[in-house]
């Protein structure tokens, strides 16, 4: 038996604080036809069985570290992480990994992973011209992978962590890009008399793009919540936020849950959207066949894609002649005007539905300026 009653040279039992000392016992064979033998020390017969299941399951472990390759660790994760996380995450894993690791370490036993076998990843991951955000997006994906290797146990410590993330070399700030009110009125303004040419042509279609972006603007939506807004998520000048699509999936969109829970929110809605989303939903009962209110208020039957959504703005910019921005910038844009009028950001982190206040707080605390100088008024009237 592994467990053993342990005596003094009297043959009597040894004994503490009441408890029988026992003495735990593992013989092994490692991968190369060695024994071992682990011995460890309890007080009680059922620390002791603990003591001896847990090393039996660091045994078992160790022999799987043994035989497991990255790309079999990646197979089990990916299964593992697939319950866990939207399936918009787990595609970017997917990608990212297949892409980036396994090309290289895939054959690689996951106890042999070393240190320097990951930084000369990493150089040759830098010699590829990658952007730094891009890089330190790899490195966190195959970092994330090997700390489950070492929550089942597999291995002892993740070397990916120990050769550490890439580094940016130090340069200026970029600077945050959004359209200020009149920026954003020239651009919307250049989108609406694009969209009524298109009308006058014999096309309703680009009238989406049109409100997607004064919905973008005015409700710091994220892309794909835009996408999953259907006529019955509106209600008494409110916008129920309950879901988001996922473009570019294998297989096609996907509906999916909001990013995180404070995601799932109710807005609402400003006059001048009202207005927009009043005239768009007359438009599409007329020029839609067989319109329902189930139909997507950016699309129809179908939202509209990505790809055709990045080249509308930039037409839209250019004729507007304003700066180009992303299509998360209007997020941007939206926060940005709430902080400049000091509205509280609490207020403005709920409108996001980010996950917490700090991270509000983190990109936007640079535009309260008038915090300050209200800060100084106050003080200055104390003599």
């Amino acid at each position: 038996m592994p467990i053993y009653k342990m005596t003094d040279k009297n043959g009597k039992n040894i004994r503490k604080d009441g408890l029988q000392k026992y003495r735990v016992r593992i013989n092994y064979t490692d991968s190369f036809g060695k024994s071992h033998q682990i011995d460890r020390v309890a007080f009680g017969a059922e620390t002791a069985k603990q003591l001896e299941l847990q090393l039996t399951q660091k045994l078992n472990a160790k022999e799987i570290a043994s035989k497991m390759t990255i790309g079999q660790l990646f197979t089990e994760y990916i299964t593992a992480k697939r319950s866990e996380v939207r399936e918009t995450s787990l595609d970017k894993s997917l990608r990212i990994l297949k892409k980036n690791v396994l090309p290289t370490f895939e054959s690689v036993r996951i106890d042999n992973l070393n240190v320097p076998m990951v930084q000369k990843w990493k150089q040759e991951l830098s010699e590829q011209g990658l952007a730094i955000i891009t890089r330190k997006n790899i490195y966190g994906e195959f970092r994330a992978m090997m700390n489950y290797a070492v929550k089942m146990e597999y291995i002892p410590k993740n070397p990916v962590i120990t050769a550490g993330n890439f580094k940016a070399p130090l340069e200026a700030k970029k600077e945050m890009l959004f359209y200020t009110p009149d920026e954003f009125k020239k651009y919307i303004s250049a989108a609406k008399n694009y969209a009524q040419e298109a009308e006058d042509g014999g096309s309703m279609y680009e009238w989406n793009y049109y409100v997607f972006f004064n919905i973008a603007f005015y409700m710091g939506m994220r892309k794909g919540e835009i996408y999953a807004l259907q006529w019955t998520d509106i209600k008494d000048g409110y916008i129920s936020i309950t879901k988001s699509i996922a473009q570019k999936l294998k297989g096609g969109d996907r509906i999916t849950p909001p990013k995180n829970k404070p995601s799932i929110r109710t807005i609402q809605i400003p006059e001048p959207l009202r207005a927009v989303l009043s005239e768009h939903y007359e438009r599409c009962k007329k020029a839609v066949p067989k319109f329902s209110d189930d139909m997507y208020i950016c699309g129809g039957e179908r939202p509209i894609r990505d790809t055709s959504l990045e080249k509308t703005n930039k037409k839209f910019a250019d004729l507007a002649g304003v700066k180009r921005i992303r299509i998360h910038d209007f997020r941007h844009s939206h926060a940005s005007l709430l902080a400049n009028e000091g509205i509280n950001i609490q207020e403005i982190a709920r409108r996001l539905g980010h996950s917490n206040i700090s991270m509000t707080w983190n990109t936007y605390s640079h535009l309260y300026p008038r915090e300050e100088e209200r800060a100084v008024k106050i003080l200055n009237t104390i003599v």
